[in-house]
């Protein structure tokens, strides 16, 4: 279950709310995003938060962007959030979708790559794994919980993406807009083969889809308006015309039968990314996956 961090007017009392029903179950994840150029809390700082809200659910970013971040200084805040978390954690990582977060930081666009992310994925293993990172200079802690740093998950829609992953990621967090089964597990195929070219384990396979309850046209209706919201760098007119056919919107019978579609294909998780602060969302959520 996805964190309402893209919904307007947060507090921490809505966020403690969310965190602590997602941690009583019967979720496996709490997931959240990363944005600069929006008004979404702090990836970094939320994830302390969440550790101390929640006892036993993983902790999942999906995503950060590395190019954002300095490198060491980002693999130091993970690692502090694996330890409040007991070992909890796992990190999405992706190169983005937005210029404008690219520039907020000063970050070079041109560094928007899989091969700018992949290098600096390899600074942060060598942080967690308490190399020295320049000469004269004492490794950098504190050392995370899980062996070698938290698990890493690729965020990626595309078998480019996924192939160049498999050298140091642990799975694929992945999406999907039409809940296209098929066309999800052709992605998955790809991820199987180069986990096993690469003389790896399998790879952790998870999808994620946006989801409103309600009648089809409240619920429908519930999904652009997130998504008018959320993908403010896209013209409207764009958002407008896929918002009919984009996320899920229904009952919570016919949710229980497109997760069970997922679970054929084998899929390891669904993140479900909500569309609302609103609670009773949540609660119906986690009363159609109590059932399956």
């Amino acid at each position: 279950m996805t964190m309402p961090v893209m919904e307007p007017d947060l507090d921490a009392r809505v966020l403690r709310d969310w965190a602590q029903a997602i941690d009583e179950g019967p979720f496996s994840s709490l997931c959240w995003g990363e944005r600069i150029a929006f008004e979404n809390p702090d990836s970094l700082t939320l994830l302390g938060a969440l550790a101390a809200w929640t006892d036993r659910v993983r902790l999942v970013t999906t995503v950060i962007v590395p190019q954002l971040h300095d490198p060491v200084m980002l693999a130091k805040a993970l690692a502090t959030g694996d330890v409040l978390s007991a070992g909890r954690l796992t990190v999405g990582v992706g190169v983005g979708g937005r210029h404008e977060d690219y520039h907020a930081v000063g970050a070079e666009p041109k560094t928007q790559t899989m091969r700018g992310m992949a290098d600096r994925v390899a600074v942060m293993k060598r942080v967690w794994a308490g190399d020295s990172i320049a000469d004269s200079v004492r490794p950098v802690g504190p050392s995370p919980v899980q062996s070698g740093g938290p698990p890493l998950l690729v965020g990626s829609i595309g078998p480019k993406t996924i192939r160049s992953a498999a050298a140091w990621a642990d799975g694929l967090a992945g999406t999907t807009l039409d809940l296209d089964v098929a066309k999800q597990n052709e992605l998955f195929d790809v991820a199987r083969t180069a986990w096993a070219e690469a003389g790896k384990p399998k790879p952790h396979l998870v999808t994620s889809f946006w989801f409103a309850f309600g009648s089809p046209d409240q619920a429908r209706a519930q999904v652009h308006r997130h998504l008018r919201r959320y993908m403010n760098w896209i013209p409207a007119e764009y958002v407008d015309a896929m918002a009919p056919t984009t996320g899920w919107a229904g009952s919570e019978d016919e949710l229980a039968a497109v997760l069970r579609k997922f679970e054929d294909i084998g899929t390891d998780e669904v993140q479900l990314i909500t569309t609302s602060s609103d609670l009773d969302q949540l609660r119906r959520a986690a009363d159609v996956v109590g059932r399956l």
